[in-house]
């Protein structure tokens, strides 16, 4: 019995697993951030943008 808890205590096997799992969990948590910090500034590009196109005529192109 004390061998069977030793060798259980000692096995490795699902460490890549939970590796992997923190990885992608930072990579998704990374990917978020961007995407936060991205929004608030596209956002108010696309609105100036909209602001200036609808303020000027098709002819003066």
């Amino acid at each position: 019995m004390v061998s069977a808890i030793k060798k259980f205590f000692k096995s490795d096997d699902g460490a890549v697993t939970v590796d992997w799992v923190v990885l992608t969990a930072a990579v998704v948590g990374l990917a978020g951030a961007a995407i936060i910090s991205i929004q608030g500034s596209s956002d108010s590009l696309g609105e100036g943008t909209g602001n200036y196109m609808s303020s000027r005529d098709a002819g003066n192109f």
